[in-house]
């Protein structure tokens, strides 16, 4: 009996189908990129072609702009301006203002627009000019001044704008130096005057930009020895 119950066991294992499964080790990710060619054959081939000329150059043009700007960094330092208030200002003859929108001379998105003669009365600056017999317009480039003398015919008015601008006036009221100075910001308008017997010098301070002004006197000036006094302070 038990010879028999084995005889069927190995007959009907015998007699059933075995299953055969296949496992598919193969990434289709890395059998994609087997077939694909890569990014940086294409992008050397890309290169090759005429067609990449336009885009080299714009390559080459940001590259030179980047340089350009960690030079200009490193070799001009940002200008660091001293503090000041309203009163070392009045001691120099001098309001300022914001170019930016809104201010009292920046009255929309056009710009700003001043009458430097009515501003300085408006704003109690003594000594100014009151009419302009004689108009100066002039630029001041980076590390030169302009002025540094003192005229006994005339009174001025200045405008000043467009970079770090020092102004000194003489005011023997101001101990120790006998003269005011002040600094005016790039982004600033400056209005200031220069009463008749009064030395005056505007230095731009700026690494970069030109200083603009406008000077506008009550008189003819004359620069003989006699009316003017030239090169007044030795430090600038």
């Amino acid at each position: 009996m038990r010879g028999q119950t084995e005889r069927n066991n190995n007959m009907a294992s015998t007699t059933m189908p075995r299953r055969i499964v296949l496992i598919n080790t193969t990434n289709p990710a890395l059998l994609h990129h087997q077939f694909q060619p890569s990014f940086f054959a294409s992008f050397v081939h890309f290169l090759k072609r005429p067609q990449s000329r336009p885009f080299i150059l714009f390559i080459f043009l940001v590259f030179a702009w980047i340089s350009y700007r960690i030079h200009r960094a490193s070799r001009f330092p940002p200008t660091i301006l001293p503090e000041w208030s309203t009163d070392s200002d009045m001691r120099a003859n001098l309001v300022r203002f914001s170019s930016f929108t809104p201010s009292q001379i920046a009255k929309d998105s056009r710009g700003w627009l001043l009458d430097p003669v009515f501003l300085a009365l408006s704003s109690s600056i003594p000594g100014g000019a009151v009419t302009c017999a004689s108009l100066h317009v002039g630029e001041i480039r980076p590390g030169r001044l302009r002025g540094n003398h003192r005229h006994h015919d005339c009174n001025e008015t200045f405008v000043i704008w467009g970079a770090a601008t020092k102004f000194r006036l003489e005011n023997i009221e101001v101990a120790d130096h006998g003269y005011a100075e002040v600094t005016i910001g790039k982004d600033e308008i400056a209005v200031a005057t220069s009463p008749s017997h009064k030395a005056h010098a505007l230095v731009n301070i700026d690494p970069i930009r030109s200083t603009f002004f406008i000077g506008c006197q009550d008189s003819i000036i004359s620069y003989n020895a006699s009316s003017s006094d030239f090169n007044v302070w030795k430090d600038l």
